[in-house]
């Protein structure tokens, strides 16, 4: 046991180690925003991992912490100030706030069994959606609005080690919670609520405490992927960003939170590399179609996300 959490702790030192010098090694614009996008997708996906990997709830409105978190640090630094006392206070409240609605939301819904539970969830994230695009005099609907950034995360290097940071922290902070007497028994929900119930633990106070921390750390992601665009408008609340968790974590494989991680980097990738080569080739015009086509060919060829496979091929 020891020696396999050693190897876990060695590739883990070893990325992190190729990833802060890499941008000395290669200072590429276009890399270092890619990257910056793989690691906040990567926070979101950890965030959606806690849901459907560890305690089996599938949430079709992730997107609304992700948007909190987002509409937060952009008003706040459109209409307070533009220092980075005042982003670090808008991560903060953003947080604040998804885990208050996350906390309401989890109570309201999470009773529910199933389709029932997603497809409530899924009507919630509509009405965020909806106060976001009529509430203009905050959000400008679906026009949106930009903002400045605070002075030094102008530079992409400096923005881009704050995020590996924030993802390294993140990180080991869940991998603590999923690891923790919490974590095992939210395991245990997942595999069976109703053995769960019948040794005493009330399921659904477990069930409210991994949707709080899910949108809560969902929330920081918004944060982030607004302020690497200086931008925010309506599309952060939208189904894509929650199916683009869904699919990042399915890719990489449910229950492990390097998965979520390796899913978000091949999906952002993918539609990195596909849209470019549109510009090229106009067979790749239709890119989204060829995404779908990688999407499915992962789940046939992958059915437990590659993490997963990988481990079972192992085992085996």
């Amino acid at each position: 046991m020891m020696k396999k959490l050693t190897w876990k702790h060695l590739s883990f030192v070893l990325m992190l180690a190729i990833l802060v010098l890499l941008p000395f090694v290669n200072d590429s614009r276009t890399l270092i925003i890619l990257l910056t996008q793989i690691f906040i997708f990567g926070i979101l996906a950890m965030s959606y991992d806690i849901l459907l990997g560890y305690t089996g709830i599938v949430s079709f409105g992730h997107a609304m912490f992700f948007g909190i978190g987002a509409y937060t640090t952009a008003v706040m630094l459109k209409q307070v100030d533009t220092t980075l006392s005042i982003f670090l206070l808008s991560i903060v409240v953003g947080m604040f706030l998804a885990g208050i609605v996350s906390f309401v939301v989890g109570l309201l819904t999470l009773r529910l069994k199933s389709h029932f539970f997603a497809m409530l969830t899924l009507a919630f994230s509509g009405l965020f959606l909806v106060v976001a695009e009529k509430w203009r005099s905050i959000t400008y609907g679906n026009d949106g609005f930009t903002f400045r950034a605070p002075e030094m995360f102008k530079d992409r290097i400096t923005f881009y080690f704050f995020v590996l940071a924030c993802l390294v922290v993140v990180f080991i902070a869940l991998y603590r919670f999923v690891q923790s007497p919490t974590g095992r028994i939210l395991i245990a929900v997942r595999e069976n609520e109703q053995r769960t119930k019948s040794l005493g633990f009330q399921t659904l106070h477990y069930k409210v405490i991994a949707s709080i921390i899910a949108g809560t750390v969902a929330s920081l992601a918004g944060s982030l992927y607004a302020l690497s665009l200086r931008f925010v408008n309506t599309s952060v609340m939208t189904m894509d960003i929650t199916l683009d968790a869904l699919l990042m974590t399915i890719i990489g494989g449910v229950g492990t939170l390097a998965g979520p991680l390796l899913g978000a980097a091949v999906i952002e990738y993918a539609q990195h590399t596909l849209s470019g080569m549109a510009r090229d080739y106009p067979i790749f015009e239709r890119w989204i179609i060829f995404f779908g086509i990688l999407y499915i060919l992962a789940v046939i060829f992958f059915p437990k996300g590659i993490i997963g496979s990988i481990r079972f091929m192992i085992w085996n």
